[in-house]
C-alpha cells in the first residue's frame, strides 16, 4: 500500500512538472481585451420620433436614413417666412418699378438736354431753356437716388429672411436621422413616439470588421515590437485556441501603472506601456472578448 502511494505521488509530481513546462513554453507575451471605436449617435433636432426603424445587431451603411423626427413646427415656420418674403419682394418690386420709370424719364431728359445745349450754342435757345432742362435732369437724378435708398432696408430685410430660411432648411435636414458611419448597431436608446431633445442619444454603432486588441507590455518588451509589426492573436476555442493575424497599430509613448482590472495586486505597481493591435474580424470576435498575443519575428 505504501509503494502504491509513493508511485502515485511520483506520478502526480511528473504530471505537474510537464504541465508547468507546457504552461511556461506556451506563455503569451501579452494579454488584453478586444475593443471597437464606438460612436453614439445623438438627436440633432427636437420633437417626437415619428419613425425609427433600426434594430440592435443590424448592420448599417453610411448615409442610410433610419428615422424621422417630427418637423411640422419647422414647416409651419418656413411657410410663414416664405409668406413674409413674398410680401417684401412685392414691396421691393414696386420700388424697382419706380426706379425704372425715373431712369426712363432721365434718359429722355438727358437727350433733350443735349439738344437744348446744341441749340444754345447756335443761339437757337435761351439761357432760361438750358437752365430749365439742366434742373429737370438734376431733379430726376436726385429722385432716383432717393428711391434707391428706400430699397436698401428692403434688401437687408430679405437677407435676414434668407438666413432664417437657410437655418430652417438645415434644421429640417437634421430632423432626418441619417446614419453617419458604416457599422453594426450595438445599443438602441430610443423608440418610436418618444419625444427627444437636442443631444439625446439615439443609438450606439461600431464598425466590427476590424477590432482593436488593447494589451500592456513591460519596458523590456519594447525592443521586441514596433508599429506595423505582425503578431499572433489567440482566443479561447471550444477545444483549442483559435489564432488570428494581427498588426500593431499604436504603442504608447508614456508608461503607466498596470491597470488593476487585468493584473494581480502585486503586479499593479509595475510600469507598463499600452499597445493596440488591429485584428480583422470575420464575425467571431466580440467586444470585450479576452485574448493573448505572441510576438512574431520582426519584418
Amino acid at each position: 500500500m505504501k509503494k502504491i502511494g509513493n508511485k502515485l505521488l511520483v506520478g502526480i509530481a511528473f504530471v505537474a512538472t510537464i504541465t508547468s513546462c507546457n504552461s511556461s513554453s506556451n506563455r503569451a507575451d501579452a494579454y488584453g481585451n478586444f475593443e471597437a471605436k464606438e460612436v453614439i449617435i445623438s438627436a440633432e433636432a427636437m420633437g417626437k420620433v415619428l419613425s425609427f426603424t433600426l434594430v440592435e445587431g443590424e448592420r448599417l451603411v453610411k448615409g442610410k436614413v433610419v428615422g424621422l423626427i417630427d418637423t411640422i413646427d419647422l414647416h409651419l415656420n418656413k411657410q410663414q417666412l416664405l409668406a413674409n418674403k413674398s410680401g417684401i419682394n412685392a414691396k421691393s418690386a414696386n420700388v424697382l418699378s419706380q426706379i425704372a420709370v425715373l431712369r426712363s424719364q432721365l434718359k429722355t431728359a438727358q437727350s433733350e438736354q443735349g439738344r437744348v445745349a446744341n441749340m444754345f450754342k447756335n443761339e437757337a435757345a435761351t439761357q432760361r431753356q438750358l437752365d430749365e432742362i439742366n434742373g429737370k435732369v438734376d431733379v430726376l437724378k436726385a429722385q432716383i437716388k432717393s428711391v434707391e435708398t428706400q430699397n436698401t432696408p428692403i434688401i437687408s430685410e430679405l437677407s435676414v429672411l434668407d438666413a432664417q430660411l437657410n437655418r430652417l432648411d438645415e434644421q429640417l435636414s437634421k430632423s432626418i436621422i441619417t446614419n453617419p458611419i458604416e457599422g453594426t448597431v450595438l445599443v438602441k436608446y430610443t423608440e418610436e413616439q418618444e419625444v427627444v431633445s437636442f443631444g439625446k442619444p439615439l443609438y450606439k454603432i461600431a464598425n466590427l470588421d476590424e477590432l482593436e486588441l488593447k494589451v500592456y507590455i513591460s519596458e523590456t518588451q519594447l525592443t521586441e515590437v514596433k508599429i506595423g509589426q505582425e503578431v499572433s492573436v489567440s482566443v479561447d476555442g471550444k477545444e483549442e485556441m483559435t489564432t488570428y493575424d494581427g498588426t500593431i497599430s499604436w504603442i504608447s509613448a508614456e508608461a503607466e501603472f498596470t491597470p488593476k482590472i487585468i493584473q494581480t495586486k502585486e503586479e499593479r505597481v509595475n510600469l507598463v506601456y499600452a499597445m493596440k493591435i488591429i485584428v480583422k474580424n470575420a464575425g467571431t470576435l466580440k467586444i470585450g472578448m479576452p485574448a493573448e498575443v505572441s510576438f512574431k519575428s520582426k519584418n
